[in-house]
């Protein structure tokens, strides 16, 4: 099983939004996003964002994996594609994600599973999480 690191990085979002435009997403180092709904604008929409954080972890964990492997040294490229099904009834959510890992390199097919497996059951936090289904708690000022 993975080794569970200390976080010493600030984490978290604020979305910031008027009465006209689109969010304005900040992050707890300050790193920003500007939201886009439109079909055809070029950007990020909240699922699209969902999409990323879950692609973008398992591309690092499969990294972790493959290095807690020995097999770092023959990895060149982990891609992870993710894209999701909608509900099309009952509450709007996504019911199903689909993700295509991508390993390349010097690395026979029985470890990329391994890398795989290790990296979506065990090291990446946000397809824990989506798995487990986190509890929320929401507060609401004025």
């Amino acid at each position: 099983m993975a080794e569970l690191k200390t976080k010493t990085r600030p984490t978290g979002a604020t979305a910031v939004l008027g009465r006209h435009g689109f969010p304005q997403v900040i992050s707890a180092t300050g790193g920003e996003i500007q939201i886009v709904t439109g079909p055809s604008q070029a950007g990020f929409n909240p699922i699209d964002l969902l999409y990323a954080s879950l692609s973008a972890c398992l591309t690092m964990s499969a990294r972790i994996a493959a290095s807690q492997m020995g097999l770092l040294d023959r990895l060149t490229e982990i891609r992870a594609d993710v894209s999701g099904e909608k509900s099309t009834e009952g509450l709007s959510r996504v019911v199903k994600f689909n993700v295509v890992l991508t390993i390349r390199g010097d690395i026979h097919a029985e470890a990329r599973h391994a890398i795989a497996q290790a990296a979506e059951d065990e090291i990446c936090t946000v397809s824990n999480t989506l798995r487990g289904g986190a509890d929320f708690s929401l507060t609401v000022r004025e």
